[in-house]
């Protein structure tokens, strides 16, 4: 990203690409967590390519997360990636709960070059216990599309005012619950479900939400 600031990433580009989704992780775990990996490959399978990449705290190992302007500057500086990778390509981005707010955050601030839309896999709406909106006063001042993808048990997002959020934003939100998913997408056996089939439930919906959006 500059001289002080250098991190990794990952571009996963199926054959067929039909856009790509800059995609970032959430505050404990890195770009290669299992549901990162997954993620990208499940939207492989269905011809969206992701670019994955680190911001610097977790490159450097550290458990404490980067202050704001530099988390923005990481996902300005991932994105131009993408663009020099993928010219011409529909672009869109997000990602997992801190990653997810820290790119609304920046475009909020000033808008995403190139950016069609912006993909949420669990939004931090607030912290568990805490129950709040403060987190999304800034999503009022996006006039992209976004998607919403939250877990129906996330503690972190309390679901009625989730719902009111959404609809303050008006038709450029959607939102879509994961039935019995918490907000590491997670459910508990007695749903008779599996991580993995929740995660193709997942990214389906981005999937075809990107796909409309392209």
């Amino acid at each position: 990203m500059d001289a002080r600031h250098t991190v990794s990433g990952r571009l996963l580009r199926p054959a067929t690409s039909s856009a790509c989704y800059v995609l970032a992780h959430g505050a404990g775990a890195g770009m290669d967590h299992p549901f990162m990996t997954a993620a990208a490959s499940n939207l492989a399978d269905l011809d969206i390519a992701t670019l994955r990449f680190q911001f610097p705290y977790m490159e450097r190992g550290s458990r404490r997360t980067d202050p704001p302007p530099v988390c923005h500057a990481t996902v300005r500086a991932a994105i131009a990636e993408a663009t020099r990778l993928m010219p011409g390509t529909p672009l869109f981005a997000g990602g997992r709960s801190f990653g997810g707010r820290m790119t609304s955050q920046a475009q909020a601030l000033r808008p995403l070059p190139g950016i069609r839309g912006l993909v949420f896999l669990g939004f931090p709406l607030h912290p568990a216990g805490a129950a709040s909106v403060s987190r999304a006063t800034h999503l009022s001042q996006i006039l992209l599309p976004m998607l919403f993808v939250q877990g129906a048990d996330d503690d972190l997002a309390e679901g009625e005012l989730l719902e009111a959020v959404i609809t303050g934003l008006g038709p450029r939100a959607s939102l879509r619950w994961i039935a019995g998913a918490d907000h590491s997408f997670h459910v508990p056996a007695r749903t008779g479900r599996r991580d993995a089939q929740v995660r193709v439930e997942l990214m389906g919906a981005v999937a075809d939400w990107i796909k409309a959006h392209s």
